[in-house]
């Protein structure tokens, strides 16, 4: 007769962990992938494309904040799984399945939180009156030094528009 191999079965701590750990690598690899609102960042399909240029001078400029409005639900994936595993390590019988339900819960709402302050870019809203008398506003990074009265390009046309100094 041939010999039985068992495998160990993981304990419930041991799946929540691998759980977790599975789970907040999805949020890390989520949150390198957030969109650029900055004048010098082109996505590969937006290089290569013919671009219209206009002219004009910065009649003002106010910092706001941009947001990112697209949510991956990493944030909360992740926090929910983390506070369902630091809930379940809390109490035993009943206790720790309420625990462990608000645990994820609050969890969740902690790490949604978190994925939408990450989310948040310091931005220029910029006014520019354009060389043939109309006037534009843009909103951009703030990783461009523009003040009022600057000479600049305003580039548009496949994709974001753009105000760049002379």
């Amino acid at each position: 007769m041939g010999s039985t191999v068992t495998t160990p079965v993981p304990s419930r701590g041991g799946r929540w962990a691998a759980l977790a750990v599975a789970v907040g690598s999805l949020a890390v690899i989520a949150g390198c992938a957030n969109p650029s609102a900055s004048s010098s960042v082109y996505t590969y399909g937006q290089a290569q494309q013919e671009q219209i240029v206009r002219i004009g001078t910065v009649v003002s400029v106010r910092p706001v904040t941009i947001q990112n409005d697209k949510s991956s639900g990493a944030g909360m994936i992740a926090g929910g799984a983390l506070g369902g595993v630091a809930g379940n390590a809390v109490g035993g019988g009943s206790g720790r399945a309420i625990a462990t339900v608000g645990g994820a819960i609050l969890g969740g709402l902690l790490g949604n939180t978190i994925e939408n302050q990450v989310g948040k870019t310091q931005g220029l809203e910029i006014t520019v009156q354009l060389d043939n008398g109309e006037t534009r506003v843009i909103a951009q990074a703030a990783d461009v030094a523009i003040s009022a009265g600057q000479r600049v390009r305003v580039i548009s046309g496949q994709g974001p528009t753009r105000v760049v100094p002379m």
